[in-house]
C-alpha cells in the first residue's frame, strides 16, 4: 500500500496566521507573504501552490515541498424535495466521514458544519453520539466543509452554524482557529454576528468563549426545564447542572452583550407538556435570551418523534407569556437524514 506523501506535510488550513508566518519565515521569505498565502487558501480556496501567482516561483516550490493544501471530497450529496436543504457527507483522509448541510433562507445561504466525528456526550435526541466520539476535526477539516459546499453549490455563504456532529467546545482550539479564519479579511470575511455556535452546555467552554469577546450567537441545547429530565436527555447535565449552566449563560450575555439562544427540541410525550413550558418560562424569565423551539427530527434508533403542531404552538404561547421571545424552527431536510449523524451512520452501516 502506497503512503500518501501529503500525510507527512503540513496542511496550511490547519495553521493559524501566526503559524503561517512562522512557516514562511522558516522558508526564508518575508512575513507579509503569509497573508497572501492565507488569501489564496482561505478566501479563494485554491488547492495548488502553482495558482498563487503573486508569490515568487522559488517560494511556491519550497512551499510545495514542505506543505500541502487539503481538498474536500464529497462522498454523498442529498437534496431535499423543496430544494432548500442539501446534506453533504465529506470523506476525511483517514477514511472517516463527516456531515455538513447547506440551507437556503430568505436572508441568505447558511452552512452547518461538524467539528467532530461522532460525539462523546450521548444526548438521547441526537444520532451523532450513538457510537461515541471517534475523533475531533482539525481546523482545516472544519474549513474544508465550507469550501466544499461553496465549490459544489456555486453560492455565496453568508451565515455559518456550528451545529453539526460533535461538540464545538469539546474541540475548542480547532473550533476557535476555524472561526478566526472565517471572520478574517483574508478568509470568508463573515461577520461574527452571522455565526452561531451550539453547545450541549459545557460550562468551562462557555466561560472561555466569553473571554474572546467575539459577538457570536451562542446557542445552548437545553431541551429540558429541570435537572431530572435534562439528566435523562443530556447526560452532560450531571456534570454541569442547570444552575451552573444558567449562571454561565447570564455571564456570557453580560460580557459579550449578546443574547443567548436556547434550543429546545420538542419530543412527543417527553418534554412537550404544559408544565414543562411553565417550568421553562420560570427558568429563563428576565434573561437576555431567545428560545428556538424545534419539533425534533425523528431518530428511529432513539425512539423519538415530534409532537403535533397544535402542541408546539401551545408550548410557544406559554413561553411568550413570560415575556420570552420564542420561534418555531421550520423543518429543513427531514427527507434527507438531516438529523446530526444520520447520513454518516447509514453510510457506515452500508459499508459493513
Amino acid at each position: 500500500m502506497t503512503e500518501n506523501i501529503n500525510s507527512f506535510k503540513i496542511n496550511l488550513k490547519d495553521l493559524t496566521l501566526s503559524g503561517l508566518e512562522a512557516v514562511v519565515s522558516g522558508l526564508g521569505a518575508q512575513k507579509y507573504r503569509a497573508v497572501q498565502i492565507a488569501e489564496w487558501v482561505f478566501r479563494k480556496g485554491v488547492f495548488s501552490f502553482a495558482e498563487m501567482t503573486n508569490l515568487p516561483v522559488d517560494l511556491r516550490e519550497r512551499l510545495a515541498a514542505a506543505a500541502c493544501i487539503s481538498r474536500p471530497v464529497i462522498l454523498a450529496r442529498r437534496v431535499s424535495k423543496r430544494g432548500d436543504t442539501v446534506k453533504y457527507l465529506f470523506s476525511l483522509q483517514d477514511g472517516q466521514a463527516v456531515e455538513s448541510v447547506l440551507m437556503r433562507h430568505d436572508y441568505g445561504v447558511s452552512v452547518c458544519v461538524s467539528t467532530q466525528v461522532g460525539c462523546r456526550f450521548a444526548c438521547r435526541l441526537c444520532a451523532s453520539g450513538l457510537e461515541g466520539l471517534v475523533r475531533s476535526l482539525s481546523p482545516g477539516e472544519i474549513y474544508d466543509q465550507v469550501l466544499g459546499i461553496r465549490e459544489d453549490s456555486k453560492e455565496h455563504v453568508s451565515h455559518l452554524v456550528l451545529m453539526g456532529s460533535g461538540e464545538p467546545l469539546d474541540n475548542y482550539c480547532a473550533t476557535l482557529a476555524f472561526i478566526k479564519h472565517v471572520i478574517a479579511p483574508y478568509g470568508l470575511n463573515i461577520s461574527p454576528r452571522r455565526i452561531t455556535l451550539s453547545t450541549c452546555g459545557l460550562v468551562p467552554g462557555i466561560r472561555e468563549l466569553a473571554l474572546e469577546k467575539l459577538p457570536l450567537t451562542l446557542a445552548v441545547s437545553l431541551h429540558a426545564p429541570n435537572d431530572d429530565l435534562r439528566n435523562y436527555l443530556m447526560p452532560v447535565n450531571r456534570k454541569y447542572p442547570l444552575k451552573e449552566l444558567m449562571m454561565a449563560c447570564r455571564d456570557y450575555t453580560r460580557v459579550t452583550g449578546r443574547r443567548v439562544t436556547f434550543e429546545y427540541a420538542l419530543i412527543a410525550g417527553v418534554n412537550d407538556k404544559k408544565e414543562h413550558a411553565m417550568e421553562l418560562g420560570r427558568l429563563l424569565s428576565g434573561m437576555l435570551c431567545h428560545v428556538n423551539l424545534i419539533p425534533v427530527n425523528a431518530v428511529a434508533e432513539r425512539g423519538i418523534k415530534p409532537p403535533p403542531g397544535q402542541q408546539v404552538e401551545l408550548f410557544k404561547r406559554i413561553i411568550e407569556g413570560f415575556d420570552i421571545a420564542a420561534t418555531v424552527r421550520r423543518e429543513l431536510g427531514a427527507d434527507i437524514d438531516a438529523a446530526c449523524g444520520q447520513l454518516r451512520r447509514r453510510m457506515v452501516s452500508h459499508r459493513k
